[in-house]
């Protein structure tokens, strides 16, 4: 059983230790320009402000099963538009891939924004293996974003 446990912005700084070093080590962002705005105070200064809004607000999760941390995630559901809940990050920690958890966490994950009023789910994604996971789950490519990344949906 997946759990989800939400990181308040008092304790952001443990999203933030995990976050930089999957990016780097999924090999999501190589270059020090991209590793320095990642963990700068400009990205993470929009998202905490995000995290606080009372409209549309920015949520940065843990995946636990057994209580212990699996993997985490970040998202918004735009409440105030049509429902759609933007996954900005998601990972499962390396020691628990390849094995369904990534399914598990996903399931869980839509558990918990449809109750919170996810009417449909889309994301970025570019490597080879990400893509080929998240159309597991069932999510079919629907353009490029304005930053020319490719992105994908799913529907409920």
């Amino acid at each position: 059983m997946i759990s989800i446990e939400e990181i308040p912005v008092e304790r952001i700084s443990e999203f933030w230790e995990k976050h930089i070093r999957y990016l780097v080590n999924d090999g999501i962002i190589s270059d020090e320009e991209n590793i320095d705005y990642f963990s700068g105070e400009e990205y993470r200064g929009i998202l905490k402000e995000h995290m606080v809004r009372s409209t549309d607000r920015h949520h940065m999760i843990c995946f636990c099963r057994d209580g212990e941390r699996i993997g985490a995630a970040s998202y918004c559901i735009y409440q105030s538009e049509d429902g759609k809940c933007f996954i900005l990050d998601y990972w499962v920690f390396p020691q628990f891939r390849g094995n369904g958890t990534g399914h598990l966490c996903f399931e869980a994950l839509e558990k918990y924004t449809k109750a919170d009023g996810a009417e449909y789910y889309e994301l970025n994604s570019t490597k080879e293996d990400s893509v080929r996971f998240w159309k597991s789950l069932g999510f079919r490519e629907n353009g490029n974003d304005e930053y020319d990344m490719p992105l994908f949906v799913k529907n409920i």
